[in-house]
Parts: C-alpha cells; structure tokens; sequence
C-alpha cells in the first residue's frame, strides 16, 4: 500500500508511544498546521501541511514558532 501524504508514518499509524494527548491540527494564516501546547498555554508550531513549496519559505511557518493567535 502506498500513501502520497505530508504526514508522517507514526501520525497514520499511531503506537502507544506516539499518542500526542496535547497536538491539535489547526488552520493558522490559512494554511493547516499541527501544534502542541506547551505548559504556558502558547501554541508551538510543529509540523505545516501543504503542497505549496512556497509555504515552507516562509518565516511564520518554521517549526518551533510559538504562534500568538489561535
């Protein structure tokens, strides 16, 4: 079987381990992101889903990026 998609294989095929209780997929500036809360209830930006090449050269979409605005 094959899967043409952004996401990872352990986000398809989710094991005990890889769980992520506190990751939510979110539409932020129109494109689709997948963040995780951290302990001061920011949003950190760990993954952007597009097929847009030119969404990854830009500056608000590189992971790590703590976003502001939910």
């Amino acid at each position: 079987m094959i899967l043409y998609t952004p996401l990872s294989e352990s986000d398809i095929f989710p094991t005990a381990e890889n769980v992520y209780t506190n990751r939510e997929c979110i539409t932020y500036n129109g494109r689709t992101c997948f963040v995780e809360k951290n302990s001061q209830g920011e949003y950190q930006l760990i993954q952007l889903l597009s097929t847009d090449p030119q969404d990854y050269l830009d500056e608000n979409f590189i992971p790590g990026t703590i976003i502001q605005q939910r």
